[in-house]
């Protein structure tokens, strides 16, 4: 590698320890989101941080949603903040599960669990990471926090962007650890939810001439909407985003009786832009779209509802985060290419707030919220190393 401090972190990355701190943070099943009770999981790794030199405040408004800010200083440089949660979703049918989903199995190089991945194996490796990097004796020039809190699966109001809005002096860089399977995540595609509500008139469904039927009207929007715009956004592309834009009709509800004509019929798009786009264009495409369709029925009409969700984020690839992750990445050997994100992350709140920010950390993005959910130990390990790496490259 041609440095000696480089190896020097490396060698105090310690795979059993960090892994066995995985597990414990699996384990602690009252983390489950709702109602997210964290306080375990917090005071797992505050006792970890605070034995290594870390100076901990615990902060946050509601007792079960503590908020960690572990920091450790030596110079006055920038000050790196490691953003991750402990808060999970929850498990669904146990049964679909192959391994109980709070044991924290580790079999065949995997650690099974809800959280496994999403997102305690970044916490874990956040954690351990600043810890060997403190613990390597190599100096560095500035501050490293590492930022533990939940509610991040219901919006992180109550955790991410609570700091955002009361840490001070604010971090000069962020990395907000999700599963990106070590990839350099730049930015993160936004969200936009539409709601589409088709209104006709009532008839007994023997007479159904009598009436307007608001779920035909409904159908039909949704089939013009899969002919006119669906292509229009799988055409949009960025050079940083795989896949483009995209639309999931993800709820649908009208009808009150088997026998009446439906007056009411609605439907959800969960939306997903990309730098550029909002969310009032979002729903204006589809409202340009619904209301023509529905001019084509006497005595229906149509109403679109675009909830503003959070636009997409796109830090500069050229940015020193980026520049100190991907040398820690080239120094383990994984592909240093800043990608983007397609999930939504407590990342867009940092980045909102104009804090150079990436998303980074180990797992595939496409286990979260499944059963069976599990990590890769070599992931998590590094993971482990480049978390420590990259504040060694940014602040060293």
């Amino acid at each position: 590698m041609g440095d000696g401090n480089v190896e020097k972190i490396l060698a105090k990355v310690d795979q059993e320890e960090t892994i066995e701190l995985l597990q414990a943070l699996v384990r602690d099943s009252a983390s489950v989101n709702p109602p997210g009770d964290v306080r375990e999981s917090v005071r797992i790794c505050t006792e970890k941080l605070e034995a290594e030199g870390f100076t901990c405040e615990i902060t946050g408004e509601h007792e079960h949603l503590p908020i960690l800010l572990a920091s450790y200083t030596s110079g006055s440089g920038p000050r790196l903040l490691y953003n991750a949660h402990v808060d999970v979703v929850p498990t669904g049918e146990e049964s679909a599960w192959e391994y109980p989903p709070f044991d924290a199995v580790v079999a065949d190089g995997r650690v099974y669990g809800r959280g496994a991945g999403d997102d305690k194996a970044s916490v874990a490796a956040q954690v351990m990471g600043a810890i060997a990097l403190v613990r390597s004796g190599v100096p560095f020039n500035g501050t490293v926090i590492v930022n533990v809190d939940g509610d991040e699966e219901t919006g992180g109001l109550l955790g991410a962007r609570y700091v955002v809005e009361h840490l001070l002096p604010k971090p000069d860089f962020v990395v907000a650890g999700e599963q990106t399977l070590n990839r350099i995540c730049v930015g993160e595609r936004g969200g936009a939810g539409v709601t589409v509500t088709v209104y006709g008139s009532a008839a007994h469904a023997a007479l159904p001439w009598n009436g307007v039927n608001a779920i035909e009207g409904a159908a039909a929007i949704i089939a013009a909407l899969n002919v006119e715009l669906w292509p229009k956004l799988a055409a949009r592309r960025h050079p940083i985003f795989d896949p483009p834009s995209t639309a999931t009709i993800s709820l649908i509800e009208g009808g009150v009786k088997s026998n009446v004509v439906p007056d009411r019929c609605s439907f959800h798009v969960d939306r997903r832009i990309l730098p550029g786009e909002t969310s009032e264009g979002a729903a204006e495409e589809i409202k340009v779209i619904a209301e023509r369709v529905v001019a084509r029925y006497p005595g229906m009409r149509v109403e679109v509802a675009g909830r503003v969700g959070g636009r997409a984020t796109l830090n500069d690839p050229e940015s020193p985060i980026v520049a100190a992750m991907a040398k820690a990445n080239r120094d383990v050997g994984v592909d240093p290419t800043p990608v983007g994100y397609n999930m939504a992350t407590d990342g867009r709140h940092f980045a909102a707030a104009g804090i150079p920010t990436i998303i980074y950390g180990p797992g595939d993005p496409a286990l979260a919220h499944v059963p069976n959910e599990w990590v890769g130990v070599d992931e998590v390990i590094e993971a482990t190393k480049t978390y420590a790496l990259c504040a060694y490259h940014l602040l060293g």
